[in-house]
């Protein structure tokens, strides 16, 4: 029986409605999955090929002929933005089917979730956060919400692979497994997943069942993509120049432009005017910029403001009118994002996005490049890289245009070998030990210790942590007064631990800056890390606003609106490269190829960056000599393993170099003073790299690399042993030792 006839005749009118004329293959390999086996699954399919639909239709069918007696399947989303919208689409079917669907998170009135605790049944949606409020506060109504709980599914499973918030998803989901006594099947949806196999280990680790990963033979999709370059000041590479082999020139950036304006922002707001588009960039200070500076040219221009702003600081209302803009088919604004828009809103036919600068990752470009082209039409990316001009007498690592490449080599290796990052699933995640520890310290109520470990450390996900290091952790917990013991000899949450877990950040794992909320007026704007002194600017939503009056007592900023330019800041912004994206930038270099989408001044400026890493020998030679005793090491190494390489060199080989001055541009390049020959240093890396190295010794004398939102609770010894044996890339960079000395 083919998977059409199969699915319930609600699904079946749907498709009908819809003017669906065959389902797609993704659909038709997920019915077979799931209808026809009792695997986990895991759907991997671009952008827009419309895998929730794919993973609900058999689940709605199976729950129409037997319905569940409690939450049927719950669907676990990154993002509420996400969850409203997935909300939208599914509700109608479920409707029809009198299949009630539920979303769950801090926007959501108490009285919806009241009701759903009331009569528990068909789809819950969530977020990781909201699932630990739950697991934390309703603790006695999980049996009777999920007793009959069949399916989890695990939207944009790839953003929950990197870091503890997939640790957090899936030990959430083990522990409500366990409390619920239910052993639900697992589905995974991604569009950008690098390691099939891996994932689907992690996606079904602890479930007992295997899982099927469906080969979905994607139809070939043809990319508008195209890549510029611009130096804020001065003048640009082309200029002046005949250049072969680039695309032919679009118009130049406007001449009506504000005072010192950068031209790669002219140039977006030339290329957006009369369409509908997202700006993607790499932080939200980049992104409050942009904006002020795209909104000054409308100003420059006498042109009314047609950009909106959207990042994971401003406030709901704001994040949802941008949302509630772009989905409008009449109008033709410009949304400047973050990340938050990334994943899969929908958010209309949108025309064109444009990326500032690199991202970091290939899963990012390809999922910001998913968001165009919808509804027939091709996707389209319009790369806009931006850096200053190098001064004349500059030394050789600041005269490469770091970025460029690797946009370059982003895009490269997915075309070439349809390569994406895999997940890092080796860490010692002992920040979440202390989160999930403390969460069913204070669910569960006093417990022996042998009690907490047998609940907690049998949690998958915490396979790599011993027994040892657990009782290291109880131990500082108890000093702490994070956990207290009973004179009866049991545990439960300390005074300490009592103010962690009664602040509802605590249902998050992910690292937050303390931040204020910036109002204006009654209208809340945002928040902010650290206030400037009253009479300060600060930047916030797109505008300026000058500091009135500062409650640190409530955390409340209120200002006044003016005009001006400043920069904002909302706290660090890392960004994690594999190492396969730095080779493939130093083969960028090295290779003489050209590529069909670089426009007239990125093929000007990667000839010329060509010409003077041939001159210098960077590509051959990672040391390069950049004039008497200074030195500079391309170790083309991804972000760990550059951490690594940096303190092999300081810890391991700096007195018998005569190392001084280190300084890093992570992870391009590192400058230091030498006294040793280019020999002889690498003679001493080679014998360093021979002897054994206890990844312990590459951590500075008294240094507690904080790395994770909890590891400030934690016994020193395991926060360095986390970033040791978690963090440092040392198998990569003794790989990279080896080969230099071959």
């Amino acid at each position: 029986m083919n998977i059409f006839s199969r699915y319930a005749p609600f699904v079946q009118d749907f498709i009908y409605k819809n003017n669906w004329e065959a389902l797609r293959a993704i659909q038709v390999a997920a019915g077979d999955a799931i209808f026809n086996s009792d695997e986990n699954v895991l759907l991997s399919a671009s952008t827009a090929s419309g895998k929730t639909e794919a993973a609900f239709f058999p689940i709605l069918t199976l729950f129409s002929e037997d319905m569940p007696r409690s939450v049927g399947a719950i669907y676990i989303g990154p993002l509420k933005a996400l969850i409203n919208d997935q909300f939208m689409r599914l509700n109608d079917l479920c409707a029809e089917a009198e299949i009630p669907v539920w979303h769950w998170h801090g926007d959501v009135a108490q009285s919806h979730k009241n009701k759903l605790l009331k009569s528990p049944s068909g789809i819950l949606q969530i977020t990781p956060e909201s699932l630990e409020a739950l697991l934390l506060h309703k603790h006695a109504y999980i049996p009777r919400l999920f007793g009959d709980l069949r399916f989890i599914v695990i939207d944009e499973v790839h953003s929950l692979m990197r870091g503890d918030r997939g640790g957090q998803t899936l030990c959430l989901i083990e522990r409500l497994s366990r409390l619920a006594g239910v052993n639900p099947r697992r589905i995974g949806l991604s569009a950008t997943i690098g390691d099939l196999e891996s994932t689907g280990k992690f996606l079904a680790s602890g479930t007992g069942r295997g899982v099927i990963i469906p080969k979905i033979e994607s139809k070939g999709v043809k990319w508008r993509l195209s890549m510029e370059h611009f130096y804020v000041r001065g003048p640009q590479s082309s200029q002046d120049k005949q250049v072969d082999g680039a695309l032919p020139e679009l118009e130049s950036p406007t001449d009506v432009a504000p005072e010192n304006a950068d031209p790669g922002i002219g140039y977006i707001f030339e290329h957006t005017r009369g369409k509908k588009c997202l700006v993607f960039v790499n932080s939200r200070e980049e992104c409050e910029a942009v904006t002020t500076t795209l909104r000054q040219y409308c100003e420059a221009k006498h042109e009314p403001d047609r950009f909106l702003i959207h990042h994971g600081n401003l406030s709901a209302s704001y994040r949802e009118t941008a949302e509630a803009v772009m989905k409008d088919e009449e109008q033709y604004k410009t949304t400047v994002t973050t990340a938050t828009l990334e994943l899969g809103i929908d958010i209309g036919r949108l025309e064109r996005a444009f990326q500032i600068d690199a991202p970091f990752m290939v899963s990012s470009f390809l999922q910001r490049m998913g968001r165009t082209g919808r509804r027939d039409m091709p996707p389209e990316m319009w790369f806009v890289m931006r850096e200053e001009l190098p001064e004349p007498r500059a030394l050789l690592p600041t005269t490469v245009p770091w970025k460029l490449l690797q946009g370059i080599a982003l895009v490269q290796l997915y075309l070439e070998e349809r390569w994406v990052e895999p997940p890092k699933l080796d860490r010692l995640p002992f920040s979440l030990l202390y989160h999930q520890t403390m969460s069913t310290l204070a669910s569960s109520g006093e417990m022996t210790p042998a009690a907490l470990a047998s609940k907690v450390l049998t949690l998958n996900y915490f396979h790599r942590i011993s027994k040892d290091d657990f009782r290291i952790m109880l131990k500082h917990l108890i000093e702490t007064d994070q956990i207290q013991r009973t004179e009866e000899g049991g545990l439960i949450v300390g005074i300490a631990g009592e103010r962690q877990i009664n602040s509802f950040k605590f249902y998050a794992v992910f690292k937050e800056n303390e931040e204020y909320t910036v109002r204006w007026g009654s209208q809340e704007l945002g928040t902010i890390v650290l206030p400037p002194p009253v009479g300060e600017k600060i930047a916030l939503a797109g505008h300026v606003w000058t500091v009135e009056e500062i409650d640190h007592k409530r955390r409340l900023v209120y200002c006044e609106q003016v005009k001006g330019k400043v920069p904002a800041y909302f706290g660090e912004c890392p960004g994690d490269i594999n190492t396969k994206v730095l080779e493939r930038m130093r083969q960028v270099l090295a290779e003489e190829k050209s590529y069909p989408y670089l426009m007239k001044n990125a093929v000007a400026r990667l000839e010329q960056a060509r010409h003077s890493a041939l001159n210098s020998g960077v590509v051959s030679e990672p040391l390069i000599c950049l004039g008497g005793d200074m030195w500079c090491l391309f170790p083309w190494l991804g972000s760990y393993a550059f951490l690594a390489m940096e303190r092999f060199l300081k810890i391991k080989c700096g007195a018998k170099l005569g190392l001084s001055g280190m300084d890093s541009s992570r992870p391009y390049f590192i400058q230091f003073k030498m006294k040793a020959s280019k020999e002889e240093f690498f003679e001493i890396l080679a014998e360093e790299e021979k002897e054994a190295l206890d990844p312990m010794e590459l951590v500075y004398p008294g240094e507690v690399p904080v790395f994770e939102k909890y590891d400030e609770f934690l016994p020193e010894e395991l926060i360095r042993k986390g970033f040791a044996y978690g963090i440092l890339g040392i198998d990569e960079m003794k790989e990279r030792i080896r080969s230099w000395s071959e």
